[in-house]
């Protein structure tokens, strides 16, 4: 698979998490055609969107963008993650079990 950033690292083992519990989830490109501060990871779980940013290590921080999207998407019902290192995806892992009902 080659090298992977630590970024891309992280990327990879959040698709394994949402592989696991068979969410659908696409990661939309950074093209300058979409809309920016959109996360990472787009998902649908129980019929609820969740939104999944990931940067590569808890030094890296969300933009403000990132952020107020992230805001936006919990304001309209929504989830939002920051996920940053393998704690992080422990977490996702757990709501996805537990509060997600997978």
């Amino acid at each position: 698979m080659g090298s992977l950033t630590p970024e891309g690292k992280i990327k990879r083992r959040v698709r394994e998490v949402l592989q696991a519990h068979k969410i659908w989830y696409f990661l939309p490109g950074n093209n300058g055609f979409g809309k920016s501060g959109i996360p990472d990871f787009v998902c649908i779980v129980d019929g609820g969107f969740v939104g999944i940013e990931c940067k590569a290590d808890k030094t890296k921080k969300p933009t403000a963008l990132q952020v107020a999207t992230g805001e936006q998407i919990v304001l309209a019902g929504g989830r939002w993650f920051l996920v940053r290192c393998d704690e992080d995806v422990a977490e996702l892992d757990k709501w996805l079990r537990q509060d997600a009902g997978s």
